[in-house]
């Protein structure tokens, strides 16, 4: 008789079986921190009141139902793992953190090689590489050590469209994704079928692919949505409760995912806040994490889904994209 193993998602106290996770918030952001912002003269990050607030979202989050939080934020953007393992030890919430970056904007001068005239960006081999120790050998903390390991490999395409050096990023990314068996959480450019098509054309399968930003725009949520899903990869909505602005209502994403689940994508569906717990260097979105239950849970329960069809959303679904492949 074979060895069974139980199945494992990475957690920034370790890996931990994946039926444990509960209620998962797919696309949030704990500390967020613009690069550089850290050494402005009037950004102050005081870390015990840093870990106050956390701790107080996280735990009102764990209060409603909710069981993990992944952190989508990649390696730059104010990740602090130590501060991140106590909070998890602290609420009873798992905590889920992520390596990559991107968009090419946000990369610092080292990661666009300005030694070359005209710069020109990192090879997808090199993004892979540092993305791939981060999952399998744990994520640094900068000039010390490697900690626990990232969950996802997390990356974006510039809004106007992906440049050269974005498909660097997405390529590595799913190479890395390849290698360690962890998953690939990307918000798209211009073209969300193009940017799909780059990750696919590595060898990465769909399931293993979650696409964000999808209901940040009213007239293209449905058509991108359907895009995503009808290809088999996980179709994100991670601005509940973000509205105005040309941003759907709650109401219209309720329906949305009422329409996909009727269409048979209820598999690939996954939802999420997208909000900054604590933002320094440019201002968050400070909707309680909790809103995914408290607020747009209830929207989709008046449209008929059922206990069911709700826990396939936000448990069922994300425990699937988190769980580590072997490979």
């Amino acid at each position: 008789m074979g060895h069974r193993t139980t199945p494992t998602v990475n957690t920034v106290l370790g890996p931990v079986p994946a039926a444990e996770l509960g209620v998962v918030a797919i696309h949030e952001a704990l500390l967020s921190v613009v690069p550089g912002a850290e050494h402005a003269w009037d950004v102050t990050i005081d870390r015990a009141e840093v870990f106050e607030t956390l701790a107080a979202k996280l735990t009102e989050f764990r209060t409603h139902g909710g069981g993990t939080l992944v952190d989508r934020t990649g390696m730059f953007h104010g990740r602090d793992l130590r501060l991140y393992e106590a909070l998890s030890r602290t609420t009873g919430v798992h905590l889920v953190a992520s390596t990559g970056q991107g968009p090419e904007e946000l990369l610092g001068g080292y990661f666009l090689t300005p030694q070359t005239n005209p710069p020109t960006p990192w090879p997808a081999g090199k993004f892979a590489e540092l993305f791939a120790l981060e999952a399998a050998e744990g994520m640094v903390v900068p000039r010390v050590e490697r900690r626990g390991p990232a969950g996802l490999v997390a990356t974006a395409a510039t809004r106007a469209g992906m440049t050269a050096t974005d498909e660097s990023l997405f390529r590595g990314a799913a190479r890395a994704a390849l290698a360690t068996g962890v998953p690939v959480s990307v918000r798209y450019g211009a073209d969300v079928r193009h940017d799909l098509d780059v990750l696919l054309d590595e060898g990465l399968p769909a399931d293993r692919i979650a696409v964000g930003d999808l209901d940040l725009d009213r007239d293209l949520a449905r058509a991108a949505a359907f895009e995503v899903a009808g290809r088999g990869a996980y179709a994100v909505l991670d601005h509940l409760g973000t509205e105005g602005e040309g941003h759907p209502t709650d109401a219209e994403r309720a329906d949305l995912v009422a329409e996909l689940v009727a269409a048979g994508h209820g598999g690939r569906v996954l939802l999420s806040v997208g909000a900054t717990g604590v933002a320094k260097g440019h201002p968050g979105n400070d909707l309680p994490y909790a809103h995914l239950l408290t607020g747009f849970v209830p929207l989709l329960r008046e449209r008929g889904l059922d206990g069911t069809r709700v826990r396939r959303l936000l448990v069922d679904n994300p425990r699937e994209l988190l769980t580590v492949r072997a490979v």
